[in-house]
């Protein structure tokens, strides 16, 4: 494969050949502008006519301004390639911390029953809403502190992304329903996971974050599901305040109030124990 690539490179020049050659041995699909001046040397300028040129030849599809994928040899002519969105959105991330969570996370940790159509990330760095190769990146910003619960996700043999843990998608998703499909959706896959959950870790994520509709609407849902006692759950009421919160925050103001957790029970208890129901 490597000498394809270098009869395939050479007519662009040695400059051409180092790059691939060190973003396949670097098992890179995905590179920025930066990345092609730290191999080859090149000036900004030069570096932007060198992936210019490249992109002419069908060697690599432009995603968006200075970010590029490679096209793998295997598709022949094949001149747009778009590679695995969640490789980049952690190239879009750049040097921050980062990683994949809400919807995205449920939906990788097969926690949803519906498609979902937004990559969700989670960084320290503020980075505006954007559309890439068709795919819609919506970020998160989060503090270094709240950069927890978050493990290694394999895209490939080679290629690995960080992501939220269960107990911290679902800690994420209860404090953002927006953004994980709605306040059933995360009943749903609570109880999808439900063997596989870590309640207490669920619990010590909720008390870290230190949110009081996370505290609220997740003590709710354990109890509500019996997958915690009493005990379990008393360091959550504990830590309750006396303003109520809406169970689902996308939805109105109605339903009746819960004094026991605080919450406004804007999804009826019946259509949440349908959920295990179905």
């Amino acid at each position: 494969m490597a000498d394809k690539y270098h009869a395939t490179f050479k007519t662009l020049g040695p400059r051409a050949a180092q790059l691939f050659t060190e973003l396949n041995e670097q098992r890179r699909t995905t590179f920025v502008l930066s990345d092609v001046e730290a191999i080859t040397h090149l000036s900004a300028s030069s570096a932007r006519n060198l992936v210019h040129k490249a992109q002419q030849r069908g060697l690599v599809t432009r995603l968006k301004p200075g970010l590029y994928n490679l096209v793998p040899f295997e598709l022949g002519r094949a001149t747009e390639h778009i590679g695995s969105p969640y490789l980049i959105a952690r190239e879009v991330a750049g040097n921050a911390p980062y990683y994949l969570s809400h919807g995205t996370a449920l939906e990788l940790h097969r926690m949803l029953t519906q498609p979902n159509l937004i990559i969700y990330v989670s960084c320290t760095r503020r980075i505006r809403p954007q559309t890439i190769g068709g795919y819609e990146y919506r970020f998160v910003l989060v503090t270094e502190a709240q950069m927890f619960g978050i493990a290694k996700h394999w895209v490939t043999k080679e290629q690995c992304v960080m992501i939220s843990d269960m107990e911290r998608t679902i800690i994420d998703s209860l404090r953002r329903p927006d953004l994980a499909g709605g306040i059933t959706e995360i009943a749903k896959g609570l109880w999808m996971k439900r063997d596989s959950l870590n309640i207490e870790r669920l619990i010590e994520y909720a008390l870290r974050l230190n949110v009081g509709a996370v505290l609220r609407r997740l003590g709710y849902l354990l109890e509500r599901n019996g997958m915690a006692n009493e005990t379990t759950l008393r360091p959550l009421r504990n830590k309750l305040s006396a303003t109520y919160q809406r169970l689902d925050p996308v939805l109105p103001q109605e339903g009746s109030f819960l004094s026991r957790w605080r919450l406004r029970l804007n999804v009826s208890p019946e259509e949440l124990d349908a959920v295990r129901l179905g």
